[in-house]
């Protein structure tokens, strides 16, 4: 796995879930200390799986796009 490819992505899932999440909390007037950690809490757990899947999947279309040096054509 590309642990860097990883980092980012779980950076920019993680970000975008807490922000739905605080909308979420904030709009329906929960603004108690247990619910803003919860859904920090949240977000972080459900960006784990979703930056596995993407990471995976950035990964597996880089490699197949690019040869490796058995597929390549000698002269």
């Amino acid at each position: 796995m590309n642990i860097p490819l990883f980092s980012a992505i779980f950076s920019i899932a993680s970000t975008v879930l807490i922000g739905v999440l605080m909308i979420v909390v904030f709009v329906n007037d929960m603004t108690n200390m247990q619910t803003v950690l919860g859904a920090v809490v949240a977000g972080l757990v459900v960006s784990i799986p979703i930056a596995l899947v993407v990471t995976k999947r950035i990964s597996a279309m880089t490699n197949s796009a690019s040869p490796t040096p058995n597929q390549q054509k000698t002269q």
